[in-house]
């Protein structure tokens, strides 16, 4: 389901941002540079090659974008927005939050299942170990259950270990809580957190990700989506 936010934008230039979220080696940076060059992503799909080439973006971005590949994956993301508590937040419309629109690379496009709502309440971020040890589970546990009952949302990154005990007892104590995932949210990882995630959106809680829904677990995405939770 679309939010309120995207009552202004055309079906066309939905799918022609969600087709440049895809590219190859764009990135938030070159994503806004289109938008604010020619503005709107239905154009920027449209302009020439050179045109993309004297803004200093990479051949392999604009060859991209008609791409089949690209076609089908915007496509999908379209059906996925159509089933409930699923949304799509853009980084120029009002519904985003604000102060990650702050930043210089700020996420062009968030996906959210669950409420996005409780993306602009007071939050503290809790992260920590994989492996960590139970007394240090325990402590994350008391920390998270005391501050979501005072009403903070905790926001983490729904690994294993320390994110994953602070997701929980956020929930345990009907508090709300954000999980900021380094994958795409149809291709959840870790796999073992997939009810966790399922619980708080059903809870009325949040699960987001700024990476295509089918982007796959990548090394340098986990440290990328941590200026998100922080």
């Amino acid at each position: 389901m679309l939010p309120t936010n995207n009552r202004e934008i055309s079906p066309a230039e939905l799918e022609a941002r969600l087709r440049l979220h895809r590219l190859p080696e764009l990135g938030p940076r070159g994503f806004r540079k289109l938008i604010e060059a020619f503005g709107s992503a239905s154009k920027a799909i449209s302009a020439p090659a050179s045109a993309w080439r004297s803004l200093g973006l990479k051949a392999a971005s604009a060859d991209a974008r008609r791409s089949e590949e690209v076609r089908d994956g915007a496509s999908a993301a379209l059906t996925w927005l159509e089933r409930p508590a699923q949304h799509l937040l853009m980084w120029d419309h009002p519904d985003y939050p604000a102060l990650l629109a702050e930043l210089d690379d700020a996420p062009p496009l968030l996906f959210v299942a669950g409420d996005p709502g409780i993306l602009e309440k007071p939050q503290l971020a809790m992260v920590g170990s994989r492996r960590a040890s139970r007394p240090g589970m325990d402590t994350a546990a008391a920390f998270s259950r005391s501050l979501a009952s005072a009403g903070f949302v905790i926001t983490s990154g729904l690994a294993l270990g320390i994110d994953g005990a602070a997701h929980q007892a956020a929930l345990d104590v009907g508090g709300h809580t954000i999980g900021v995932l380094g994958t795409g949210l149809e291709n959840f990882y870790p796999q073992r957190h997939r009810r966790l995630a399922e619980a708080m959106i059903a809870q009325g809680s949040a699960v987001v990700s700024e990476f295509p829904l089918d982007a796959p677990p990548q090394a340098g995405n986990f440290p990328r989506r941590n200026r998100i939770i922080i």
